[in-house]
């Protein structure tokens, strides 16, 4: 593996970092938080026209860059840093693969443009907390999480007419506002229980949403309400959606680890600044030895963070599957950054007017939503086959 970025993967980060400190600040950043949408939708037209972020990892022949996992990953460290909120993570690394890997061509030739191009946005909507068990990140996506037996969750049934769709899903990333809501949905009964995806457009009649209060506000997530709803299967009716989503779920997690890693970098980087001006009995905090030593602990946190995502994408691309590893790694080390970021900027770190709470919350929300941490070692160490039960394995 060579670890050095290519002129293109350098290219990329650069200008989408110069691009997002034009358009950011603190004060951007909150009246984005504060809008309906949850985002600047300026913002996203910006990275849609001038970048191509939407469609940086689609195929070419769907609009897209024809660009890897790897670069998309990078994308999401700058969009870290910064913590903007966007539908990138929602329609680019969630909705647009699956529709990719299991979408008919002409769902495929009809969506996928609009999705590159930015004039279209979608959300991966399953039922209350069960995102990581959908993306078999923190155990198998084999269990009734869609919603069993015939209440909870998103339930669907095939008439004369086609598909309709009834439930109700929690907590879904930029469901409040997507255009097109890719839906997870359990069907069959008892007796022939399965899960599949449908496609449903965010204004359809007896869709009725709302945004909901989360402890990210950077992340904005709605409460989708589905009664009795059209919708359009994606793919083949019998075609078996979990092997997909558990694919799905390993690059997902290596693009939130470089997510993390850039936000985590973020909040040491105004820490180091903000300890070498702040003065204390008569010299910078910065210089005494035990602050020294905390925040090189974190440095070296995050570096370790960056090296396991950096490889976490390399390998996703190459067909390797190391997440869930680097994610865990990615949140420990955010969460201890923005940790020591509070503690270290002292009293003013505390309050609402200052940016290190955003980084706290954002490494909360996180692993709330993809976690925890230790759930995610527990399941990379099942898959690699470390135990077995009763023993360990030799």
């Amino acid at each position: 593996m060579d670890t050095r970025l290519t002129a293109e993967q350098d290219e990329i980060r650069r200008a989408l970092r110069e691009l997002l400190h034009k358009h950011g600040g603190a004060e951007a950043l909150r009246a984005a938080v504060d809008s309906p949408a949850g985002y600047d939708p300026a913002l996203w037209s910006a990275l849609a026209g001038r970048l191509g972020l939407p469609g940086l990892a689609l195929p070419e022949a769907y609009g897209g860059v024809g660009c890897s996992a790897t670069e998309l990953a990078l994308a999401c460290e700058e969009t870290g840093r910064t913590l903007a909120p966007s539908p990138l993570l929602a329609t680019s690394v969630l909705a647009a693969p699956l529709i990719l890997a299991l979408g008919t061509e002409e769902q495929r030739t009809a969506l996928l443009p609009r999705l590159a191009a930015g004039t279209l946005t979608a959300a991966l909507a399953v039922p209350g907390p069960a995102l990581t068990a959908a993306l078999a990140l923190t155990g198998g996506n084999d269990g009734q999480w869609a919603g069993g037996g015939r209440a909870g969750g998103v339930q669907a049934r095939q008439g004369d007419e086609g598909w309709r769709l009834y439930g109700q899903a929690d907590q879904v990333l930029d469901g409040h506002s997507a255009g097109l809501l890719v839906v997870a949905a359990h069907t069959g009964g008892y007796t022939r229980s399965r899960t599949l995806l449908f496609l449903v457009a965010g204004d359809a009649v007896g869709v009725v949403r709302a945004r909901q209060t989360a402890l990210d506000a950077t992340r904005p997530q709605g409460r989708i309400q589905l009664r009795d709803v059209p919708a359009e299967v994606l793919g083949q009716a019998g075609q078996d959606v979990l092997p997909a989503l558990a694919g799905l779920g390993d690059t997902v997690a290596a693009v939130l680890a470089a997510e993390a890693v850039g936000a985590a970098d973020r909040a040491l980087e105004r820490t180091v600044e903000y300890v070498g001006q702040r003065e204390q009995f008569g010299r910078a905090i910065g210089s005494f030895q035990a602050v020294k030593h905390r925040l090189a602990d974190v440095y070296v946190g995050v570096q370790a963070a960056r090296s396991a995502a950096y490889y976490a994408a390399w390998a996703t691309a190459n067909g390797e599957h190391l997440g869930g590893l680097a994610l865990a790694q990615a949140l420990e080390a955010l969460r201890s950054a923005a940790g020591e970021a509070i503690q270290l900027h002292g009293g003013i770190g505390f309050t609402w007017e200052h940016e290190a709470h955003l980084y706290f919350k954002r490494a909360a929300g996180d692993e709330l939503l993809f976690g925890p941490v230790h759930r995610l070692r527990d399941r990379a160490a099942e898959e690699a086959g470390l135990f077995v039960r009763g023993a360990v394995a030799v």
